[in-house]
């Protein structure tokens, strides 16, 4: 009696594990190698098949559309005093400065997303390292209607400085 039970038993472990074994090996496709290996070269003049869409690079985001001259008010986070910033912005970069500050400085575009620009922002004159009151930073914008929400950041220190505003286009040349 102990035999035919424990083949029963075998029998029925196989029964349910036959299939649940052979599925995961149809879920589980063996490993590849990552990398792939490159493909063999095609012969001359075969036609060359196009990239899988994963490969294909498209372009980077335009952003939205800011070149000009914005000014406006801003506010240093921790601070008590508003100044102000004029940016002044082209495709590929631009110019700041701040009046009361007595500093100016030079933006590079770094990128952008569908809603963002930015920009690395480096002083020009009146550089916090040379006595001035301006350290380099990054800067954000985004277009909100007729104007430009602005947001800068950078390490001063060893402790983190903010500022932000809203700035509106200027007119004329």
């Amino acid at each position: 009696m102990r035999g035919t039970l424990r083949d029963w038993a075998a029998g029925l472990a196989a029964t349910v594990a036959v299939p649940i074994l052979t599925a995961g090996a149809q879920q589980f496709p063996p490993a590849q190698q990552f990398p792939p290996p490159p493909a063999p070269p095609s012969p001359p003049g075969a036609a060359q098949p196009s990239p899988p869409a994963a490969q294909k690079r498209t372009a980077p985001a335009a952003g939205p559309a800011v070149a000009g001259t914005w000014s406006g008010p801003v506010t240093q986070v921790g601070s008590q005093s508003k100044y102000t910033v004029v940016l002044t912005l082209t495709a590929s970069g631009g110019e700041t400065s701040y009046p009361e500050l007595n500093c100016t400085g030079k933006l590079t575009r770094i990128g952008a997303s569908h809603r963002y620009v930015f920009y690395i922002e480096v002083i020009t004159e009146g550089q916090r390292e040379k006595g001035g009151r301006c350290p380099d930073g990054t800067i954000t914008v985004a277009r909100a209607g007729d104007h430009l929400d602005w947001g800068w950041f950078a390490s001063v220190d060893g402790e983190i400085g903010t500022a932000y505003g809203t700035l509106t286009r200027k007119s004329g040349p």
